[in-house]
């Protein structure tokens, strides 16, 4: 089973940065069981507007929004593996 990460991020976010670098970690923990997909809500406005998404940086696991900011590595590890 695969689980799906999107991370919503944006360009101008003080705080992606350290959303991004806990997204790729787990990624690294958990290798090919996990889809990790980074996305610029102003690149992929529809998807966005689709999840309902107000904030940057915003996590979703399986197509529900997970996180809206930056969580800890094992919060983001714990929450991907109930889902496998």
């Amino acid at each position: 089973m695969v689980v799906t990460l999107e991370l919503f991020t944006s360009k101008t976010c003080p705080h992606c940065p350290a959303a991004k670098e806990v997204a790729a970690k787990v990624k690294e923990k958990i290798g090919d069981d996990l889809d990790y997909q980074d996305l610029d809500v102003d690149e992929n406005m529809e998807k966005a507007m689709e999840y309902g998404i107000m904030a940057v940086p915003t996590l979703v696991i399986d197509g529900e929004v997970a996180f809206t900011g930056a969580p800890r590595t094992k919060e983001l590890y714990q929450a991907i593996m109930n889902k496998l």
